[in-house]
């Protein structure tokens, strides 16, 4: 699946990852090799043991291979120490969780602004405004000095999605993304990574939902370690539509 004209972001190589359990090996990874290029819009998906929190992990540069390489944006991965991975980490990938990971008691922007604390090229005012610019991008101009206590799921969701982007990083990785959400507020939170997608971000969306991977332009699935399936979608709905489609909901 070679696309000449695209830039190479993420290249797993031979990836293995195993785990002792007492006298026990546990191969989680099997030999895991794919490409994903720039502006591509990717479900990786599997039931529980496929291998799939495995995966993300090396993805996200929070664990490193038992064997082969790992590639982000050209850099390899697995001989880092866990400082530079951290680094790597913080300027290349922006994390979407299925629990929001937000900080309680903190504004909207406060929480935008944290991975750019990290950051020297920023001072403070660039660190706000970058923050500002990231919510106004999911919509959530309107709620910069809301606190998370103040906010719906979908509005705690927008505002992690917020803190993915506001440091322009290679790829949005996203795991379970809309897991703890009602199906209205996960179309919402689709039509968004939809747009993202539109506008050329690199997205990996991990996820147990085969539904996602409509919406999504390619689809890898794990079982056992290994990829069953890695195939282009040459139909991609629209999840605008789709919410579109939906009953609308009875005020209270």
């Amino acid at each position: 699946m070679e696309e000449n004209n695209k830039k190479v972001v993420i290249e797993l190589q031979n990836v293995k990852r195993e785990f002792h359990v007492g006298s026990e090996v546990v191969k989680a990874l099997r030999g895991i090799s794919f490409k994903i290029y720039e502006g591509e819009f990717v479900t990786i998906m599997g039931t529980s043991g496929s291998g799939k929190s495995t995966l993300l992990n090396q993805l996200g540069c929070l664990d490193t291979p038992t064997s082969g390489e790992y590639l982000l944006d050209g850099v390899s991965v697995r001989t880092m120490s866990k400082s530079q991975r951290a680094r790597l980490r913080n300027r290349k990938i922006g994390f979407v969780f299925q629990n929001y990971n937000l900080l309680a008691k903190t504004t909207a922007v406060e929480n935008v602004e944290l991975p750019l604390m990290y950051n020297s090229a920023y001072s403070a005012a660039d660190r706000r405004k970058a923050a500002i610019e990231a919510l106004n991008e999911v919509g959530l101009g309107n709620r910069l000095e809301h606190k998370s206590n103040q906010m719906s799921g979908g509005q705690m969701q927008r505002v992690a999605i917020a803190r993915a982007l506001v440091n322009n990083p290679a790829v949005i990785l996203a795991d379970e993304a809309t897991g703890n959400l009602d199906t209205r507020t996960s179309f919402e939170m689709l039509v968004l990574f939809q747009k993202l997608h539109a506008q050329g971000r690199t997205i990996i969306f991990v996820t147990h939902n085969p539904e996602i991977a409509q919406y999504s332009s390619r689809n890898i699935m794990l079982r056992d370690g290994k990829i069953r399936e890695d195939v282009i979608n040459d139909n991609i709905l629209s999840a605008a539509e789709a919410l579109a489609a939906l009953p609308k909901p009875v005020d209270d």
